[in-house]
């Protein structure tokens, strides 16, 4: 089949070319930056002292899964029982689901993994009517459930909103034959503000000294629980708690970021530059390899262009796509000339907006490059991306599943 009849949106022939050969808009990933990520990450938590589950609901790819697990990933975080699922079939063999596990048939899914011996599996709670029909459904089904307690913060997300709520969590679990309590789980994610700083550092003190106590009074069914935090923002921060508090030495740390392994040209950018800030002795971070590739549609008016890429096609509820280079179609050897400058100012469901910098020369068909912000949501729009080498030849197509 060729790159130009592909059923899958996104699919090319391998060896094809992205200039030459492959119908756009397509996703792509650069084979040396993605490597380069998933060994970063997994070399700075290594040396943190703890273990590294990326978080899979970014590109749900289980391609990239098997290859953070090759580098030395603990396992593979998800969000949801179907992810999970997918996962699964994908190979993975140890899960830690960072959220509720709610409902009968999403119940009845983990169960049937559950099944098989090799299977690992975590998911968090946080109120007792969670507790109770988690015990009931597994307990019927004669299996045991490892569940962590999810701690949070007033005004974010889920987890329990207070150290007392937690602890009378853990009893409430304790009763419960069918479940067992392995962890405890935060996200510092949601907190924001001028001192963001100082309230992770203080989360993550209080997730540790509550570790500490459920331990302290043999709550947890596991001789070394796990404690675990850790976005795609914060993990420098998590990382230097637990380890400042011993945490690694009595529970098992595990930080879950998710988008470094694309990385981005957005938020995570952003993100990133304050991690090597506060970082001194990193002296490289992570690298874009996520753009999408389309052709200029349009050139209705003088300075204003319309990209054949809209909300079908990439992220955009944290910035815009951004204008990386121009690429003639069809002509090889590919050069990638700059357009800075141009900028993309609306996108509809098939269609960018574009400015045109004064100096920057476009024709019809020609191929822009764009890089993203948020990769989670540009990954969940396409089945298929094309991995490229150094020559912007597809080597691999990566399967989604979500």
């Amino acid at each position: 089949m060729s790159a130009f009849n592909a059923v899958e949106k996104g699919t090319a022939d391998l060896g094809a070319h992205l200039v030459r050969d492959v119908s756009l808009p397509a996703l792509v990933l650069h084979r040396d930056a993605l490597e380069h990520n998933i060994r970063w990450m997994q070399d700075f938590v290594s040396k943190s002292g703890a273990q590294l589950a990326p978080h899979g609901k970014t590109s749900m790819m289980p391609a990239l899964f098997q290859r953070q697990l090759a580098q030395g990933a603990w396992g593979i975080t998800l969000a949801s029982a179907v992810q999970t699922r997918a996962a699964y079939a994908g190979g993975v063999r140890r899960v830690l689901m960072a959220n509720q596990l709610v409902g009968a048939p999403n119940m009845a899914l983990i169960a049937d993994l559950l099944t098989d011996p090799e299977f690992d599996f975590y998911c968090m709670v946080d109120h007792p009517d969670n507790v109770a029909d988690l015990g009931a459904f597994f307990a019927a089904r004669g299996l045991r459930l490892n569940v962590m307690i999810e701690y949070g913060v007033v005004g974010g997300r889920c987890g329990c909103r207070s150290e007392q709520e937690v602890l009378e969590l853990a009893r409430a679990i304790k009763a419960q034959p069918a479940l067992a309590l392995t962890g405890i789980e935060g996200y510092e994610g949601v907190i924001h503000g001028e001192q963001a700083i100082s309230g992770i550092r203080e989360f993550a003190a209080s997730l540790v000294r509550l570790a500490i106590e459920l331990q302290d009074s043999g709550d947890f069914d596991i001789d070394q629980p796990i404690i675990t935090a850790s976005g795609s923002a914060w993990y420098d921060l998590i990382a230097e708690s637990f380890e400042a508090q011993n945490a690694a030495g009595r529970f098992l740390s595990v930080l879950r970021p998710g988008s470094y392994v694309a990385h981005d040209h957005g938020i995570y950018k952003d993100a990133q530059c304050c991690v090597l800030e506060r970082r001194s002795d990193l002296d490289e971070g992570l690298r874009p390899a996520l753009e999408v590739w389309a052709h200029v549609q349009s050139l209705p008016e003088p300075g204003f262009a319309v990209i054949a890429l809209g909300k079908r096609d990439v992220a955009y509820d944290a910035g815009l796509p951004v204008p990386l280079k121009r690429y003639k179609a069809g002509v090889l050897p590919a050069v990638g000339v700059d357009i800075e400058g141009c900028k993309v100012t609306a996108v509809m469901d098939q269609h960018a907006f574009m400015t045109v910098a004064s100096g920057v020369q476009l024709r019809i068909g020609d191929i822009i490059s764009f890089g993203t912000s948020h990769p989670c949501l540009t990954f969940d729009k396409w089945q298929t991306g094309c991995l490229v080498d150094d020559r912007l030849q597809v080597i691999e197509n990566l399967q989604t599943c979500f």
